[in-house]
């Protein structure tokens, strides 16, 4: 059994990916349509900044700390939160349509999403050629999309450490398991 599990590789997580996309094309939007001045533009590129580098550190963090592991993808999930809340700011404050759900425009944006080799480049022509309303609507999507793979993400380790406990608990069950052995 081992006591340190093999875990860490934040860039294969589906999370991590969307969350890389939603910084990006929230760099490229307040690029294009914030004003330089505008405080939204540092707090909007640090909440897409922190979803994605909490989600890396808390991945490497888990090699050890499965409760350090919980708690930087719930800030993780907190700052996109953050950021969904400034986008639909953005649209409402600006008298812009957030898209329904199920409108054709959300549906198109999620069937991207579905895209094995998804990155910023499925996206780029939208930041770089639509309106502000189009590429605030598409980044909801994306950080929906991403919420939902945190909150899953986080049952799951929650999930995990019922079952198997923290590194304390890996590390005393395999110490008794090897003076049981010893002893035989």
């Amino acid at each position: 059994m081992a006591v340190l599990p093999k875990t860490g590789n934040y860039s294969q997580l589906l999370s991590y990916r969307k969350a890389e996309i939603i910084y990006d094309l929230t760099f490229r939007f307040c690029e294009r349509f914030l004003g330089k001045r505008d405080r939204t533009v540092d707090q909007m590129i640090q909440a897409a900044r922190s979803g994605k580098q909490n989600i890396a550190e808390g991945s490497k963090a888990s090699k050890t700390s499965t409760e350090t592991e919980i708690k930087l993808t719930n800030v993780a999930r907190a700052s996109l939160e953050e950021l969904l809340i400034d986008y639909q700011d953005y649209l409402r404050t600006r008298g812009h349509i957030l898209w329904e759900k199920d409108s054709k425009e959300a549906l198109y944006t999620r069937k991207l999403g579905k895209q094995p080799k998804e990155s910023y480049e499925t996206y780029r022509e939208f930041a770089d050629t639509r309106p502000a309303e189009t590429v605030a609507n598409i980044a909801i999507c994306l950080v929906h999309q991403a919420n939902y793979l945190l909150d899953r993400q986080l049952q799951r380790l929650e999930q995990d450490f019922l079952e198997n406990g923290g590194i304390r608990e890996r590390m005393t069950r395999e110490r008794l398991r090897r003076r049981n052995r010893s002893s035989e």
